[in-house]
């Protein structure tokens, strides 16, 4: 179950590693397909680098995600994917207050993962 644990993470920091480059790379062109309907077609050029912004700490959330794959001690990596699953979930249930999408694409998913890493690492 350690395995399933370190393989839901990864897949938590590759979402969050696709977040990173639609909102930081692509938002005028594959952000309006992700966000059709969210957000005007004009809004996508002013917004970019607000869009940027958040793709930038989409990024960090990854790398913590990333790095407690590096870390050797048992314990001190547990507690830095759990604190970064933490995070995720906590931005997730944001989310959902304004799209109900988002709780099941990034709160769920992260949640999901913090259980197994509670119980599994």
């Amino acid at each position: 179950m350690e395995i399933v644990s370190k393989i839901l993470i990864g897949l938590v920091a590759l979402e969050h590693i696709y977040i990173l480059y639609l909102e930081m790379f692509a938002w005028e062109t594959l952000g309006k397909k992700t966000f059709k309907g969210a957000l005007a077609p004009e809004l996508f050029k002013p917004t970019k680098g607000l869009a940027a912004n958040q793709g930038l700490y989409n990024g960090f959330l990854a790398a913590g995600l990333i790095w407690s794959f590096c870390i050797s001690d048992p314990i001190w990596s547990k507690n830095i994917a759990m604190f970064f699953l933490g995070c995720v979930s906590v931005a997730g249930l944001f989310g959902a207050l304004y799209s109900r999408a988002i709780f099941f694409k990034q709160a769920l998913p992260a949640l999901i993962s913090l259980v197994f890493a509670y119980l599994f690492l």
